[in-house]
């Protein structure tokens, strides 16, 4: 047994150590070692029982060994949790700890059950032009009139009743190229005239939009919203309900605004988050690289770049 490298005494300096205890005492001799009194007679009583042997490093295995499963037992709990059974209902039948139970799961990778149905493959797909498709949803914006207590810090710079605005976006599929505005609502003459200026931003850049996709919100199913769409003869297609991912391009840059604007800086109020939104979606369309894109730009999609029709 190889000793301690931090280790104050090996087992020939135990044995001097018990040697010179027997000469001039356990407290003076704990002393000149350089250990406490309580060690030295730790080892007194080793070699007194054990003679030298007892002076050697001993295995740190412990004593009892955490308890195993049986062959028999395993093959049951293997078979008990393909039927579903729960790790503690395993246990309790088997007569064995919980823990002995998981830990030969967990070996097996058995510890989490499988989902009774696997998830729908997740199916990308990309349109083949510039306005072919343009995805458009909304995300609720608390309002800000100060900053507030989870910033300071201070409970009482707490503001109820301030309201909320709603941020409406509209995405081109092919591009990823994005038109932003921050309304204060999401009704339905607002969510018809949000179109109509996304539809005119997007003509300027020469893309002509040919589908729109929405969730089933009630604003995207008014008579003004369906107006707007007859009138330029688009085709209005909807999600699946309870199924966001149909719309997951517009779901992926509300993540973004939220990550990259609407939560990236302290704001001191609602005017200042809204006046940043167009420095950021000019970055976004302009300069951000899109990992689907090959790390380029959406207005690099754009024929001809037109760059000079984006607003500043």
């Amino acid at each position: 047994m190889n000793s301690h490298e931090n280790a104050r005494l090996t087992a020939i300096g135990r044995l001097r150590l018990v040697r010179r205890m027997a000469q001039i005492g356990a407290e003076q001799a704990a002393a000149e070692a350089g250990i406490s009194l309580r060690s030295a007679r730790k080892w007194q009583k080793r070699f007194e029982i054990e003679g030298e042997t007892g002076l050697r490093d001993r295995s740190s295995r412990p004593r009892k060994v955490r308890r195993t499963l049986t062959d028999e037992e395993e093959r049951r709990a293997l078979v008990w949790r393909e039927q579903r059974w729960t790790i503690r209902r395993i246990a309790f039948e088997l007569a064995r700890p919980y823990a002995t139970v998981r830990r030969f799961l967990a070996a097996q990778r058995l510890n989490r059950l499988p989902p009774l149905q696997q998830p729908p493959p997740v199916i990308r797909y990309e349109r083949e032009r510039p306005g072919e498709m343009l995805h458009l949803d909304t995300k609720k914006l608390g309002r800000i009139e100060k900053v507030g207590h989870r910033i300071t810090g201070d409970p009482r710079d707490h503001t109820r009743g301030v309201g909320w605005e709603v941020l409406h976006l509209a995405i081109d599929d092919h591009s990823r190229l994005a038109y932003t505005e921050v309304l204060p609502d999401e009704r339905q003459d607002t969510a018809a005239a949000f179109l109509m200026r996304a539809l005119v931003w997007f003509g300027e850049l020469g893309v002509t939009v040919e589908r729109v996709m929405t969730d089933n919100g009630s604003c995207y199913r008014s008579r003004p919203f369906r107006s707007v769409l007859e009138q330029r003869g688009i085709r209005h297609i909807f999600t699946r309900p309870y199924t966001p991912r149909t719309n997951g391009k517009a779901e992926r840059f509300v993540q973004t605004a939220l990550r990259e604007w609407a939560y990236a800086y302290t704001y001191q109020h609602s005017n200042e988050r809204t006046f940043n939104l167009d420095c950021w979606q000019r970055f976004y369309n302009l300069h951000r690289p899109h990992s689907a894109l090959g790390y380029h730009s959406p207005i690099t999609r754009i024929p001809g770049n037109n760059v000079s029709n984006l607003n500043t």
